[in-house]
């Protein structure tokens, strides 16, 4: 049988305890799951792309079904490198739908053997985003309570 290996891609700027979700979800479903960190042109990061990706990877530090990885190019590209056959992605309303549907349909035209895997975000996790985490830090609120570990 073939292995299911998911890729996890993001800016995760920052990663939040949604995210976190996700791949805990995650994990019940595939054998791998590369957390994929990666640039976006169009938006300015907040956090150090090396900070989050060290945060990450303490985070499951004991689990060996995750991979942490930086990218910078397509994610359908990403994807063959990895033999991920899956892209892993959360979803906390019908406008995150709406937007994702539109990139998993590139993706699979690019990559035809990769499926896009939507779960969607836990109640009580649907109101995080990283842009609001963003906001909430650049006006001096707590974001800890908000991510899977402690930003300085």
């Amino acid at each position: 049988m073939k292995n299911k290996i998911a890729i996890f891609p993001g800016t995760f700027d920052p990663f939040t305890l949604g995210h976190h979700d996700i791949v805990l979800r995650g994990l019940k479903i595939f054998d791998t799951i590369h957390i994929a960190i990666g640039n976006n042109p169009e938006k300015e990061r907040y956090f150090d792309v090396e900070l989050i990706k060290n945060k990450v990877k303490k985070l499951y530090k004991n689990e060996n079904k995750i991979n942490i990885i930086l990218y910078n190019e397509l994610t359908a590209e990403i994807s063959k490198k990895l033999n991920a056959n899956f892209i892993l992605r959360g979803l906390r309303n019908t406008t995150d739908f709406e937007f994702e549907n539109s990139i998993s349909q590139i993706n699979k035209d690019i990559n035809k053997d990769l499926e896009t895997i939507f779960l969607i975000t836990s109640p009580k996790l649907a109101p995080i985003s990283s842009t609001i985490i963003r906001d909430v830090i650049k006006y001096g609120g707590d974001i800890n309570k908000y991510l899977p570990f402690k930003i300085n």
